[in-house]
């Protein structure tokens, strides 16, 4: 992957055409579907937001009583208590963003009503200091057998010893490749950014997870499509899609088209750092929108302090481990089990707030600087 990246740099970093970003007046997101897609930002006004933000220290969150996004965002589930108690921990360790996934499906099914439960998210979020990342779609699908497409309703239980067996992408195979889907799709886009996009609450919009990862649905073509379909909704917050593997056509998309550089590393601290030097020489900020994985290398006391010496923002790999089993690696079978000696694979927290490891917590917060109330 790094020298994948490599070969691919230098065709990416070609200066680009340095044009003014003028956000438009509030208007409601309706009004927004047929307007000419805003520029893509210049490296003077990413930067000029760049430095208006605090050090982005976050994490991807998923609520511990959340199996995957459908259970997380349909009304059915929603569970603003679990989000209000597991935002307040997080903000007792120090952490000032999240990164957090929504569902296509639940949208379509009930535009009104996910629209008011986000905004409750948020108004949540906001209590305790922290901003929101929100992730429009998602190509990552797990479990045996893997889901492949979202689906309303009771969601599959989760199989003891994996790790996000109960996950299903956003919108999934059929719905991505069927082409009288394409209008609802750009609709969602417009619908939710155009509803949101005067709100400092969200920090960033990062638009698809993974693109070609197991539901393999996010080609370069829809890329494309997504970010013109953003740009229509004329956000006030950068727009992004983080480099996650070395396919050369689908991450040039991602490069050129996104405002701010984003990434997903996990890894030691080496390749944390070279991937950092590699994505910097594109001349825009860098946020690493996915990492921390204790059996791949990571560490809270080596990373961290490393992503906050060279201001690259930061969201680790979870928070509270629940329904999603985020401390089992990727790897494992159906009754797959903790490695001793590597520990939980993800997660710092127990559902009861209790940290993991005590002293990983009290590194984090050291390292943010936040003292323990």
């Amino acid at each position: 992957m790094d020298a994948e990246l490599r070969l691919l740099l230098p065709l990416l970093v070609a200066p680009a055409v340095l044009i003014c970003h003028a956000a438009a007046e509030a208007s409601p997101a309706e009004d927004r579907q047929g307007s000419q897609p805003s520029p893509r930002w210049s490296a003077e006004q990413a930067w000029q937001w760049y430095r208006q933000q605090p050090w982005l220290v976050g994490f991807n969150y998923v609520p511990s009583t959340a199996c995957n996004t459908t259970e997380w965002w349909q009304a059915e589930t929603f569970d603003p208590k679990t989000v209000d108690r597991e935002m307040g921990w997080a903000a007792d360790i120090g952490y000032n963003s999240a990164r957090c996934f929504i569902q296509y499906l639940v949208w379509k099914h009930d535009p009104d009503g996910f629209r008011r439960r986000l905004a409750a998210f948020l108004q949540i979020a906001e209590r305790h200091g922290i901003s929101i990342l929100p992730v429009l779609f998602d190509d990552c699908a797990f479990g045996q057998p893997v889901q492949f497409d979202p689906y309303l309703g009771k969601q599959r239980e989760p199989t003891p010893g994996m790790i996000l067996p109960s996950w299903t992408p956003s919108p999934g195979r059929r719905l991505a490749r069927d082409p009288n889907e394409r209008p609802m799709l750009r609709r969602y886009v417009v619908d939710v950014i155009g509803s949101f996009r005067l709100d400092r609450r969200v920090v960033m919009w990062d638009l698809y997870n993974e693109p070609m990862n197991v539901a393999a649905v996010g080609t370069a073509e829809l890329l494309e499509d997504i970010f013109a379909w953003a740009r229509q909704a004329r956000p006030t917050q950068p727009v992004t899609v983080s480099v996650w593997n070395g396919n050369p056509t689908v991450s040039a998309v991602m490069v050129r088209q996104s405002d701010v550089v984003s990434y997903h590393l996990y890894g030691d601290r080496e390749a944390m750092k070279r991937r950092i030097d590699e994505l910097k020489a594109l001349g825009r900020p860098v946020v690493c929108t996915e990492w921390m994985a204790r059996a791949r290398g990571s560490r809270f006391e080596t990373d961290l302090p490393l992503l906050k010496a060279e201001g690259v923002g930061c969201y680790q790999w979870e928070l509270v481990n629940g329904r999603t089993q985020a401390h089992f690696p990727w790897w494992n079978k159906p009754g797959g089990k903790v490695d001793p000696k590597s520990g939980w694979f993800h997660d710092i927290l127990h559902a009861d707030g209790r940290p993991y490891r005590q002293e990983e917590v009290d590194a984090i917060r050291r390292i943010i600087g936040r003292e323990k109330r």
